[in-house]
Parts: C-alpha cells; sequence; structure tokens
C-alpha cells in the first residue's frame, strides 16, 4: 500500500507565502517612524515660541520644499529616473490650491476644514500630472528622459500665461487663508500658525514616505534603479514601478508647491521656472540621495541659499542694477560650486559625509579589538570528537 503525497502547485505556495504571519518588523517601523514625528512635531512646537516670527516663517518654508526634495529623492535617489521638471509639478499643487480657496471664498464658505481640502485636491492634481509624464518617463532613459521632465518644467508655466482668464497670467492668483483659530488667542503670531500648519503637513508626507522606502515598494525601486535587467528576471514589472515611483514623487511635489502658495498667499509663474528645478535637483545631490535625512538638508539649503546671497551683495558696493543681476544669478553660482566641492569631497552628500563620521567615532578603537574566535580543530576538519 503507498502513501500519496499532496503537492501544492507553485502560485499556490506563492500565495501562501504572501498570505502568512505577518513579519513583526512591520509594525515596529510604523511604530518607531510614528515616534519620531511625534517627537519631531513636540520640538517645532517648542521651537516656535523661541524663535521670532521671521524665522518661524522660514522654518515654515524649510517644511514645504522638503515635501518637494522628499519626493525628488524617492525618484531620482531610489529609482534612478532623472527629473528636472518637479517645479513645474510644484505649479500645479500650488495653482489647484489657490484655484480651491478662491472658488470657497467667492461662494462664502468658511471654516478650518477648507485647506486640508484644498491642500488634498493640489496632491490630486499633481498625482495626476505625474501619472501621465510617469508613463511617457518610463520608456526613456538617460538624456531623453531628462529632456521630456525639462519640456514639463518649460510648458506649465507657459499655459499659465496662455490662459490668463483662468490664472491671471504674469501677475498670479491670491491665496485666501483664514487667521489662525479664535482659541490660539487675538496675538497669536500668525507666522508660528503657518509654521504648525505646514509641519503638520510635511510630517504626515514624510511618514508615508520613509514607510514607502521601507516597504515593498521601496525595494522593488531600489531593484529597478540598481539593474532593470535583473529586476525584470526576478519577476519585477520594470514599468509600472517606474510609473508609481514617479507618481509618489509627484505627490510630494504637489504639496510642497501648495504649501509654499499657502505661505506666500500669492502664486505666479515666475515663483516656479526652470530654475527651481534645477535647485532642487542639485539639493538633493548635495543633501545626499536616497535619504530622507538629506531630502531636508537640502531643504534647508534652498532657504539658507537667498538669505547667503543677499548678505553677500550688501557687502559689495554696486549700483542698484548690477546688485539685482548679481543676486539674481549669485544662488545658481554658489549652487553649482558646491556641487562640485560636495561630489569631490563627500559623494554620499552632507548624510553620506555625517554618517561616515558617525561610523568612525562609533567604531571600536584598533587596540581594543577582540582577536577573533578559532574553532576546535576537529570542527575546522569536519571530523567527529577525539575519544
Amino acid at each position: 500500500m503507498s502513501a500519496t503525497r499532496a503537492v501544492t502547485p507553485p502560485d499556490t505556495q506563492a500565495r501562501v507565502g504572501r498570505t502568512g504571519p505577518a513579519d513583526p518588523r512591520r509594525g515596529s517601523t510604523l511604530l518607531r517612524h510614528l515616534g519620531l514625528a511625534a517627537v519631531a512635531a513636540l520640538l517645532l512646537v517648542a521651537a516656535s515660541y523661541g524663535l521670532e516670527p521671521f524665522r518661524n516663517f522660514q522654518l515654515a518654508t524649510v517644511a514645504a520644499y522638503l515635501c518637494a526634495t522628499a519626493g525628488l529623492t524617492v525618484l531620482t535617489g531610489l529609482n534612478g529616473q532623472l527629473s528636472l521638471g518637479h517645479g513645474a509639478l510644484m505649479a500645479t499643487g500650488a495653482y489647484t490650491v489657490a484655484l480651491c480657496q478662491n472658488a470657497f471664498a467667492d461662494s462664502g464658505m468658511t471654516g478650518g476644514w477648507l485647506l486640508p481640502v484644498s491642500l488634498g485636491a493640489a496632491v490630486l492634481a499633481a498625482l495626476a500630472v505625474g501619472a501621465v509624464v510617469g508613463v511617457a518617463a518610463a520608456r526613456l532613459r538617460g538624456p531623453y528622459l531628462a529632456g521630456v521632465t525639462l519640456a514639463v518644467a518649460v510648458v506649465v508655466p507657459a499655459l499659465t500665461v496662455t490662459f490668463d482668464g483662468v490664472f491671471n497670467g504674469e501677475q498670479g492668483l491670491a491665496v485666501p487663508v483664514e487667521p489662525p483659530p479664535a482659541a490660539l488667542g487675538v496675538h497669536f503670531p500668525y507666522e508660528r500658525w503657518q509654521l504648525w500648519v505646514t509641519a503638520a503637513a510635511t510630517l504626515l508626507a514624510l511618514l508615508l514616505l520613509a514607510n514607502v522606502v521601507r516597504s515593498r515598494y521601496g525595494r522593488t525601486f531600489r531593484a529597478v534603479r540598481d539593474d532593470e535587467v535583473a529586476a525584470r528576471l526576478a519577476g519585477i514589472h520594470v514599468a509600472r514601478t517606474q510609473v508609481l515611483a514617479f507618481v509618489v514623487s509627484a505627490a510630494g511635489a504637489g504639496l510642497g508647491g501648495a504649501l509654499l502658495a499657502v505661505l506666500a498667499q500669492s502664486v505666479s509663474p515666475g515663483a516656479f521656472s526652470l530654475t527651481l528645478s534645477l535647485f532642487l535637483l542639485m539639493a538633493v545631490v548635495i543633501g545626499g540621495l536616497g535619504s530622507l535625512a538629506g531630502a531636508a538638508w537640502g531643504a534647508v539649503l534652498l532657504v539658507a541659499l537667498p538669505d547667503l546671497t543677499h548678505a553677500v551683495t550688501e557687502q559689495l558696493t554696486l549700483s542698484p542694477a548690477v546688485a539685482q543681476r548679481v543676486e539674481g544669478n549669485l544662488p545658481l553660482a554658489i549652487f553649482g560650486l558646491t556641487l562640485v566641492v560636495v561630489m569631490i569631497a563627500a559623494p554620499g552628500g552632507v548624510q553620506g559625509l555625517l554618517s561616515r563620521l558617525a561610523r568612525a567615532f562609533s567604531a571600536r578603537p584598533a587596540g581594543r579589538r577582540r582577536p577573533p574566535r578559532r574553532r576546535p580543530a576537529d570542527s575546522r576538519l569536519g571530523g567527529g570528537r577525539t575519544p
């Protein structure tokens, strides 16, 4: 009598493997990210009371840029796609939030829920544009991909000027925003409220991006970046992965542009020129590609650079016309020089340099290292115990 053994088909085995016990690391990763976000929120609230209003506004601007640089880091650093058109995606989010806020104001609607709805609409609009550009970008490589995104960076601001009946041409649109809640007090600084709103949206976006990076999607992004042929042989749909990366990155850029429009309470095509796209790309490279912490360094640099440029031009004795021309071109020159220095001295960017320094300081001194532990002779030779 012979025993019959049931054989599970390979596809059933794969399904069983996917629906098996949950990996405990997923829960711990989410809890760790939630803890970091909560600590960052508490620190920002405490810092907002100790900073003057202008510094609160600058910190809020850093948070807005961080959404765009974090999205670009996911696209370029994790997935290997080069984009020169993220300034246009930021403009999409900015004009969407402006149109929504003006529509609410014209209809007489008020309430604290209006701004989150407008920000959500801005993210969805940028996501739709990113999906269209991502489908085209998934078929291109190298300079052709850069050319398509460059065309997007030029076309989107031009559309705002062409359809001036909707977007008000070069003058742009105002973004009406309600004052802080009355429960915070009559003398509550408006800049502090701006920081709170911007930081809340940015921390939520970073929480989602951090979990995406550590998830299965983040691993597929890196696999496609490292070797598309090997990823395709491993069963990864390369084109779909590239489109998904572009969509995630576009959503971050759209949120960043919408937050900048809320902070400035206006939006115009001049604020989202091709120069902004170049600044974003150089910022993530200088900060450190493939790292959300590097995106934070890049966002800080984007805000600190105009102040540095203004301070330099004030020290020079120049005519008003020359000073204006120097102040307009000096940031790009400083960015380019910083990029060259960082690529030579620290190819991993600022965050890579800090990580190497941290590992060097945490390493144990050479004189205190334990000698390698040797196994018994019988284990090395594969023999049994000696009686």
